[in-house]
Parts: structure tokens; sequence; C-alpha cells
């Protein structure tokens, strides 16, 4: 990716601020990986998906890792917002 993803205003829900927050992990590490391409652990198809909505502006995804937990970061389609959030919170 050429330039950053732009996130528009970045939101959490709850749960992913806790596990985040047990785990001393920061938020903006991740979004600033997501921002650049980095989306963390994908399967191949996901991966696609993402190189295609970059270029077609459809919402991306990312997942992180964190402790035992998983963390998504979303950027919906028109890119006015990002929600950093639990799987089980979508």
């Amino acid at each position: 990716m050429t330039a950053p993803l732009p996130l528009g205003k970045v939101v959490a829900t709850p749960g992913a601020l806790k596990v985040l927050s047990e785990m001393g992990k920061d938020a903006f590490d991740l979004l600033a990986r997501h921002a650049t391409g980095d989306w963390g652990e994908l399967c191949g198809f996901d991966r696609r998906q993402n190189e295609i909505a970059l270029r077609e502006d459809y919402r991306v995804l990312s997942s992180y890792p964190v402790g035992r937990q998983r963390v998504w970061i979303i950027t919906e389609a028109d890119r006015s917002i990002t929600t950093i959030l639990l799987p089980e919170d979508y």
C-alpha cells in the first residue's frame, strides 16, 4: 500500500478496550499497523479481499492476536469510521 488507509473517526467497543488494557497493548499500535496494510493474521482470501477493498472502496478488516483473544479492526467502505472490536462484538 502506498498511502495510509484513511481511518475516519476511531471508536472501540468496551470489550476490546478491556482486552487491550489487560494485556498492556496500545490500540494506537494496532491502528498504525491497520492503516499501513499490516492486517495481522488473515487467511489468503481475506487478504485478497482487503486488496480489492483498497481499490474499490470496500470495508477493510484486520485481525490481531492479543493474548488469548483476537482483536479486529474494521474501517468502513466510506472511510468515515474505524472500529476496534472483539469478534463476538460483531
